[in-house]
């Protein structure tokens, strides 16, 4: 892999559960499909990607967007060091604006995810 890529890194609660890996692979293979080629969208463009392919939300955290026929869907997350996008959350959109709780839900497992970093690294 070249040393200039960007690592696509999804969240991992410390049970080992997955939740946005669970949430994609709930999703209609076509949706599966649109959201792959957009991650993989979002690894060319990084942090000058730009709508209708993400939008800033709040603080550190962004959203990837992605639509089918019926259904809105979002996944978030923020760059972390070391070149990394990390997927924290991702749900199906119900209303015009992006509820606190989902944004509230993101911040805190990108909180923990920075906190069990940063744990590892002082082991090292």
């Amino acid at each position: 892999m070249a040393s200039d890529a960007w690592l696509v890194v999804f969240y991992v609660e410390e049970n080992g559960n997955e939740p946005v890996r669970e949430f994609l692979s709930s999703l209609d293979l076509k949706t599966q499909a649109r959201f792959n080629w957009s991650i993989e969208q979002l690894k060319i463009r990084n942090v000058t990607a730009r709508e209708p392919l993400v939008r800033h939300l709040e603080d550190k955290i962004w959203e990837l967007r992605e639509e089918s026929s019926t259904n809105i869907f979002r996944l978030l997350y923020f760059f972390f060091t070391g070149k990394q996008i990390v997927f924290v959350h991702g749900f199906v959109k119900k209303k015009q604006k992006t509820s606190r709780s989902e944004i509230k839900t993101a911040l805190e497992r990108m909180k923990d995810f920075s906190k069990r970093y940063a744990e590892l690294e002082e082991r090292r």
